[in-house]
Parts: structure tokens; C-alpha cells; sequence
């Protein structure tokens, strides 16, 4: 069983998409899921039909704010201190579950409760721009409720201060009692397809296979055994941290599995500049897109509905992927490329089978020890599934926390890198819109999805415009103090007044040129993706 920092920073639901439907109520924050999730989006709003409030706090009007009791549209970045306000309504009026706190929990103490003492609804309301009266009853609401959930993305974890934000949400849940019972706990929604089981198989810089660190000699001393190798226990660098030590010349050679940094990554020209300063830079994908533009080698991979395996999805459900048609070409399954290099690199890694490796993944982790390749072709399992005669985990922790206690974190509210000024006076957040995905290299490719979303375009309030005298559809050029980009503006009430929005597929007008890739969360160095400042001024 894994603890529960583990499982909200691995990015694990502790609930299960069925159950979202038996929510009485959903606190969305951070989360477009219409158009991010829209199948999960789909299951609230058949919950809101059965009678569930559900709150948005979200800087943007994002589509599922239609289908919401309360939305809060604070300023981006000011999570902080919107959460702490509304635990600080929830304390001032005694709406904690006690015996929660008190048999289940520990740091709920004078420290803690000190912390949340100056977030007044009325300094949330300073910070944040939400009136101090939908905070009071957003709190009253969560707390008062039998079955609440919580669902955030990336709109929480992608700041300077992500992780402070991923704790008060945490407390949030241990302050309330919504921790280990059926349709409620703390979700974060996944992003990717398979990110949740990348995450699960050690695709971290410090964690081998089942969040197992590798700083711990026993734990290493386990994988050695397991894999006939002597082990490291040097904790790797964070993507983040890469491309600065190749910048530097302090990392050589970078092998790319699956991922077009130079579109997803911030500050597209450092990311350029970083790749180009490699002696050597191996890209393995299934296209050609801006990253394998930029390789020495690109191994030709298979897409999903070419392989062999298994994926895990946000809900921590394992499920087969069967093959339907063989790769094209020289493309080969990601396996096989992995395998073949190792033997040629001296490490002998010889599979018989696919299910071989799953197999392994069982006896390196025994969340997944009772799982069979015939067992899931009956049906997916979550994990933990610890036996063969284990039905699997819908929820987590019904019995306790592994780490005995779920712990309590003071946060204190510090304010995103960037701010606005004279010369930078909008502030810029970023994300994906309902027909691409990501960084497109997919879903450009699809005649039907261009023809609805054919362009780049800057969101903008209309009263900002009004201001510029832009109108609809006026070209405009966005400069931060990384790059410029010229797109049309799309004049919209989305976002609040000095908030603009631009989706992030459109290598055309790049996002990502105007990000920060200085701007880190100091414990796990994802970039403040959704705060940057700009300026605007008609082409």
C-alpha cells in the first residue's frame, strides 16, 4: 500500500470514476474537464442531475461552471490562499469532522490552526478576487456535505508553488473527513494516456517501480536481486533540471521517449537552445514532430493500437492493450526498441513474452503482485491488488493511512514568480482546448479536428479589447520577457479583466515562447506553466 503524499503526488485518484456519479458534491478546482476530461466531465454532471452542488474555482469561465451551484474565479496563482480561507471558515465554525482529526490524523495543532488564522474570507477575498461570500459558502458547502469530492489538473500543480497547493487541498480532505470512504476523497485527473502507469513503474528521478526510493539500501538492494545489476543510489535529474545541465554541458547525450518538449516545455527557445548544446539526442516517437526534428537518431515507435501490454488510467485501473494492426514501416513496440539497446549497451534484457514484464512488475511491487494477464482480460483491476483472490481497490484508504496518520501541512500563501507591472501588464495562463490535444502532433494530423479549430488564438476579455480598440479576430502580437508570438484575438468573457488565454497546440504562434522556465516549484520542479506576464499590442 502506498501513503497518501505518494498517492497525491504521483497524481492517483483515491476514488473511482464511477463513484464521481454519488458525489452530493464536487469541488472542481484548476480542472477544465469538459474539455480536458470530458468523459469524467460527463459522470458530474449526471451526479448534478441527481442533485450534487458543484463548485468551480477556476480563473477562467471554463463550460462546467454552466452546471455549477458556485464559481469562484480567483485571480491565477492564488489557490493558496482561496483554499486556506475556505479552512478557515470551515474551523471558525466548527465544521471539521473531530473524530477524523482526532483518531486519523496528526499537525492538526496550534501551528496549523495559526496558519489559517489570518486568511480571513475577507483577506481571501484581497488575494484572490472571489467575494468573501462565495468563499463562506463554498466552505459550508464542502464541509456540510455527506460525500464530497475533490478533482483539480494541472491548473493546481503547474505554479511555483504547486505542491503548496497539492497540501492545502490534502488538509482540505483530513480537515473534512473525506478521506477513505466510497464517492468522495482528494482526484487529480491525469492528463495523458498511460502517464498514470509511466508514473507507477519508476518513470520518476528518485523512485524505483511502486514509489519505492531509491535512497533506501534495502529497497536497492531488492531491485539488484530482482534485475542481476549493481544500482545506483544517486537520485536522477527532473526533466526540468536536464535541459539546464544540458545547457551547460553538463549532461551529454538525452534519449526522448514519446514527448515533443520543444512544444510542451517552457520557454521554447531555452528548450531549443538546450537540445541543440547535446553531443548526442535519440528521439523515439511515432511522428515526426519538432523534438525528432531536432535529433542525431529517431527510432520509429508503435502506437497504442499496435502493441502489446497494459495501460493504467487515472483511477489507478490496470487494462490490456491488445494489438490490432502491425506497426508501419521499420516502427517498432516500445519494448522491443528498449530490449534490442540494452543487449547492444551489455545489459542482456531478454523477455520471452510481454507478459513477462508485467509479471516482474508484480514481484517489484506488490500493489500489483495479484494481477495476471488472465485476470485482466476479464477486466481491468485497480491497484493495491495484493493477492490473486484480491478484487482490487476501488477506493483508498478505508482502514487508515499506511504511514499510520494523515499528516497536516502548514502552507503559507506566496505569490506566482511573475507579476504584472507597466510593461507586462496581463497575466498569461495556458492549456488545451476540447478538439486538440496536447502538443497536436496527433490530432493536427486530422482534417475533421483543423476544420473546427484550424488556428492559434489569444482569449481576451472584451472590456481589455474595448480598452486596445481590437476587435475580433485582430492580429496581435503577445510578448513576455522570453519571446513574442503573433496570433488572432478571440474576444471572450472567459477570462476575468488583465487575464488572457492561449491553447498551447499551435506550433505556429508557440505558447511556450512565452512561458518561464525559470519559474520552479522548489520540491518537484514543474514550471509555473499557467502564470506568466505579457504585454499585447495590435500588429
Amino acid at each position: 500500500m502506498v501513503g497518501l503524499a505518494t498517492v497525491f503526488g504521483s497524481g492517483a485518484m483515491t476514488n473511482s470514476i464511477p463513484e464521481i456519479e454519488n458525489n452530493d458534491l464536487l469541488f472542481v478546482i484548476g480542472s477544465n474537464t469538459k474539455e480536458n476530461h470530458p468523459i469524467v466531465a460527463l459522470r458530474m454532471m449526471k451526479a448534478a442531475r441527481k442533485g450534487a452542488k458543484i463548485i468551480v474555482a477556476d480563473p477562467r469561465r471554463v463550460p462546467l461552471v454552466r452546471f455549477a451551484h458556485i464559481w469562484m474565479q480567483q485571480r491565477p496563482g492564488t489557490d493558496v490562499a482561496l483554499l486556506n480561507s475556505m479552512m478557515h471558515v470551515i474551523v471558525k465554525e466548527g465544521l471539521m469532522d473531530k473524530d477524523f482529526i482526532v483518531f486519523r490524523t496528526e499537525g492538526f495543532d496550534q501551528e496549523f490552526l495559526k496558519g489559517l488564522d489570518e486568511f480571513t474570507p475577507e483577506v481571501g477575498q484581497k488575494i484572490t478576487g472571489v467575494p468573501k461570500e462565495k468563499i463562506i459558502e463554498s466552505a459550508r458547502l464542502y464541509a456540510g456535505a455527506s460525500s464530497p469530492g475533490i478533482y483539480y489538473t494541472m491548473g493546481i500543480t503547474q505554479h511555483s508553488h504547486g505542491t503548496d497547493n497539492v497540501f492545502c487541498i490534502a488538509n482540505l480532505g483530513l480537515m473534512t473527513g473525506s478521506l477513505g470512504k466510497e464517492s468522495s476523497g482528494v482526484n487529480p485527473l491525469r492528463g495523458q494516456n498511460n502517464v498514470q502507469g509511466s508514473s507507477d513503474m519508476g518513470c520518476s528521478p528518485n523512485m524505483y517501480p511502486g514509489y519505492q526510493k531509491l535512497t533506501i539500501s534495502t529497497i536497492k538492494e531488492k531491485f539488484e536481486t530482482l534485475w542481476g545489476a549493481k544500482l545506483s543510489d544517486r537520485e536522477g535529474m527532473t526533466a526540468t533540471d536536464m535541459l539546464s545541465a544540458a545547457e551547460a554541458k553538463e549532461l551529454r547525450a538525452m534519449y526522448i521517449m514519446g514527448e515533443n518538449p520543444v512544444l510542451s516545455d517552457p520557454d521554447m527557445a531555452h528548450t531549443v537552445k538546450a537540445l541543440g548544446a547535446l553531443d548526442f539526442l535519440v528521439v523515439q516517437d511515432i511522428f515526426m514532430t519538432e523534438t525528432a526534428e531536432l535529433a542525431d537518431v529517431v527510432l520509429p515507435a508503435a502506437s497504442f493500437a499496435e502493441k502489446e501490454g497494459t495501460f493504467t488510467n487515472t483511477e489507478r485501473r490496470v487494462q490490456r492493450v491488445r494489438k490490432a494492426v502491425s506497426p508501419p514501416g521499420e516502427a517498432r513496440e516500445d519494448l522491443w526498441i528498449i530490449a534490442e539497446l540494452s543487449n547492444r549497451m551489455g545489459y542482456e534484457m531478454k523477455y520471452p513474452r510481454i507478459e513477462a514484464v508485467f509479471q516482474e512488475m508484480g514481484m517489484a511491487w506488490p500493489a500489483m503482485g495479484g494481477m495476471t494477464y488472465s485476470r485482466l482480460n476479464r477486466g481491468g483491476l485497480q491497484w493495491p491488488c495484493p493477492t490473486q483472490d484480491h478484487p482490487g481497490t476501488p477506493y483508498l484508504f478505508k482502514g487508515g493511512f499506511p504511514r499510520g496518520k494523515g499528516r497536516f501541512t502548514v502552507v503559507k500563501y506566496r505569490p506566482s514568480i511573475e507579476e504584472t507591472d507597466e510593461q507586462y501588464p496581463f497575466i498569461l495562463t495556458t492549456g488545451r482546448e476540447l478538439f486538440h490535444y496536447h502538443t497536436g502532433s496527433m490530432t493536427r494530423r486530422v482534417d475533421a479536428l483543423n476544420k473546427v479549430s484550424p488556428e492559434p488564438f489569444v482569449e481576451i476579455n472584451p472590456e481589455d479589447a474595448r480598452d486596445m480598440a481590437v476587435e475580433d479576430g485582430a492580429m496581435l502580437r503577445v510578448t513576455s520577457r522570453r519571446g513574442a508570438i503573433e496570433l488572432k484575438a478571440r474576444l471572450s468573457k472567459r477570462p476575468d479583466r488583465g487575464v488572457v488565454f492561449i491553447p498551447f497546440h499551435f506550433k505556429e504562434a508557440a505558447a511556450n515562447v512565452l512561458t518561464n522556465s525559470k519559474a520552479l516549484d522548489p520540491f518537484c520542479k514543474i514550471p509555473e506553466l499557467k502564470v506568466s506576464t505579457v504585454r499585447i499590442e495590435k500588429v
